[in-house]
């Protein structure tokens, strides 16, 4: 199996619908992960067909799962790392304005390169720790990938949050012990078991919110 027809495929069985240029922009967007890799250990994945299942298909089994947005939604990725989930997600919906919150200079410099070369103009990198960066406006939906404990990223995140919006944070297997540890003031609204096509590992998704 090729990566396209992984993708392709994949994207299938999701059922999720994508724009015309999406599985092109996915492709180019592995291949760059593929070329920095070998200078900036961006991922410990290193093959091109594992590289769709692991990342693009993982990243892209959450959007029939998030809430209705609208489709000028503001995201922000916490710990983005390679881009993951926010450029799959990006490419995806292109009219939702994402930006890439990304500590590490060399994994910044990446996030900066592949949105100019995939030409991703609703995609922004904000380099820094996310605890410390006050944006100029606040988001519909945080998400979080391999980032932190889920109390810790509610905590680091939580002034990045409109009113009304929802982290989203994606995890191996169903973090129980770290939603019970959870804030008084943080509810967990949904835990969803996700399926990945061609990736034989538990994956969920689990979305909370801050009480009124």
């Amino acid at each position: 199996m090729t990566p396209r027809s992984a993708l392709e495929r994949g994207v299938e069985q999701l059922a999720v619908a994508l724009p015309p240029s999406a599985c092109e922009q996915l492709l180019v967007y592995v291949a760059l992960l593929v070329k920095w890799n070998r200078s900036y250990n961006l991922t410990a994945i290193r093959e091109p067909l594992d590289m769709v299942s692991h990342h693009l298909l993982d990243s892209l089994a959450v959007l029939p799962h998030l809430p209705s947005l609208p489709a000028n939604a503001r995201l922000a990725d916490a710990g983005s790392g390679a881009g993951l989930p926010g450029i799959p997600l990006a490419i995806a919906r292109p009219g939702w304005q994402v930006t890439l919150i990304e500590s590490s200079q060399k994994k910044a410099a990446f996030l900066r390169q592949a949105a100019m070369e995939l030409h991703l103009a609703n995609v922004g990198v904000h380099e820094g720790r996310v605890e410390g960066w006050q944006p100029g406006e606040r988001f519909a939906l945080v998400s979080s990938r391999a980032f932190a404990e889920l109390g810790a990223f509610v905590a680091a995140c939580r002034h990045l949050l409109g009113p009304g919006g929802i982290f989203a944070a994606m995890k191996g297997k169903r973090p129980q012990a770290e939603i019970q540890a959870l804030p008084a003031d943080v509810q967990c609204r949904k835990v969803i078991a996700l399926r990945i096509p061609f990736l034989d590992a538990e994956r969920h998704l689990v979305l909370c919110e801050l009480k009124a």
